[in-house]
């Protein structure tokens, strides 16, 4: 099938939500993805964080191979073998005590917001109003249904769907005066990404996050870390609130923990999770057994990984921190592990050079309109980073202002 004929289908037939670039993929392999014309890309965004080890990892495939010829798919009234597999991995790492399984990223961000909420009804003895308000974070983002956009601190997302669920703040980023301002008794939890990623691979400062933290616990409230994008390897550690020393009573998972199947998780103490009983909460294909049996072989394998991790990405940052020394263009470097960030001074700039990159088969994104957004497969070495960073340098030597029309830079392909 051609992409002309794919695109046409598409155009026709369904919801004009996503405006993609004109490249038909039809395989991956470890690092790369080919197109439709044999064209080689490497991936250095890895399905937006989803793909961490990369597309067709052996170990990946002979599991789903094995358990789709077992059992897909179960209802939630029934048991299966691999949730609580799962849940123990997971709160063992985490330090937490529960889970509850869900399909995406959202979705588990929509169930920790109920859950805060309903938590704070059990903690509501003196027949006052509960505790209800919630805090978020201006520039974040947590998702597209109506309790995540409520709570995604950005405009441009909120405005179309107005109005949006009641009683959400909104404190400015890192601002620890503004949130002890925000701050009082009707509020049941703080809501925040430990690492903005839509926002621009924005990391928490330590005072921010600790104040979050003692003013959540004085009152009885919640701190509830969005760990999506950042969370299960991303940064290095298991999870990016591990680099803080703090521990949160909420955590949201989700991109990579299925390696490409659609699996999303709350995880939180056992305390908190009295706050729902049966009834309250559900999913019709969250935790099902291929995605639960493929995430189980996913932390497996993401136990040999971080120092890889960790090593990667100090020299993917040090690298580009030499680009930030060559060009005027480059306003700061943001980011831990495999999460980082290239803030240029104009989002025409950021959008040349992401262009450019595709033009020579690399992919990145670009996010918040002036940041080029890097999350690589855990598997890359330093021969591929080096191979962007002189992708990198030579667009962003292509994007100075010249007096004539800038040169295209050749393409080049590989089957």
């Amino acid at each position: 099938m051609s992409l002309a004929s794919v695109s046409k289908s598409e155009e026709k037939l369904l919801l004009h939500t996503y405006d993609r670039h004109k490249i038909l993929f039809e395989k991956g392999r470890g690092l790369y993805l080919w197109d439709s014309e044999g064209n080689r890309y490497l991936d250095f965004l890895s399905g937006i964080g989803v793909n961490a080890l990369g597309h067709g990892h052996p170990a990946i495939r002979k599991t789903l191979q094995r358990q789709a010829g077992r059992l897909i798919h179960v209802s939630n009234l029934f048991f299966h073998e691999y949730q609580a597999q799962l849940a123990k991995r997971l709160t063992r790492i985490s330090g937490l005590d529960r889970a509850f399984f869900c399909n995406s990223g959202t979705e588990a961000w929509e169930g920790a917001l109920k859950l805060s909420r309903a938590y704070a009804r059990t903690q509501n003895h003196n027949r006052h109003k509960a505790k209800w308000r919630l805090l978020a974070l201006e520039n974040s983002f947590h998702g597209r249904t109506f309790g995540s956009l409520a709570t995604t601190g950005q405009e441009k997302y909120r405005q179309p769907f107005a109005p949006m669920m009641p009683g959400v703040g909104f404190v400015a980023f890192n601002d620890v005066a503004d949130l002890k301002r925000q701050f009082d008794g009707s509020v049941c939890a703080i809501c925040l990404e430990t690492i903005q990623g839509e926002g621009g691979i924005r990391p928490l400062s330590p005072e921010f996050l600790q104040t979050a933290r003692d003013l959540t616990k004085a009152t009885g409230a919640l701190l509830i870390l969005d760990e999506i994008q950042c969370g299960l390897g991303r940064t290095g550690k298991y999870f990016a609130y591990q680099h803080y020393g703090i521990k949160p009573d909420v955590i949201t998972v989700a991109k990579p923990l299925a390696a490409g199947l659609p699996l999303g998780a709350i995880l939180t103490t056992n305390q908190v999770a009295g706050g729902f009983h049966p009834g309250m909460h559900g999913t019709t294909f969250g935790g099902g057994p291929l995605a639960c049996a493929v995430a189980i072989e996913f932390l497996t394998l993401l136990d040999g990984l971080l120092g890889h991790v960790h090593d990667l990405g100090a020299y993917f940052h040090a690298k580009l921190e030499g680009l930030k020394s060559r060009h005027g263009s480059v306003c700061e470097v943001r980011g831990m592990g495999l999460m980082l960030g290239l803030e240029l001074d104009s989002a025409a700039t950021a959008k040349a050079v992401v262009a450019q990159l595709l033009e020579q088969g690399i992919l990145i994104n670009r996010t918040h309109e002036t940041v080029l957004r890097f999350l690589p497969p855990y598997i890359i070495q330093k021969k591929h980073v080096d191979q962007v960073v002189r992708a990198l340098d030579a667009a962003l030597t292509a994007a100075k202002p010249k007096s004539g029309p800038p040169k295209s830079m050749k393409r080049s392909t590989s089957r």
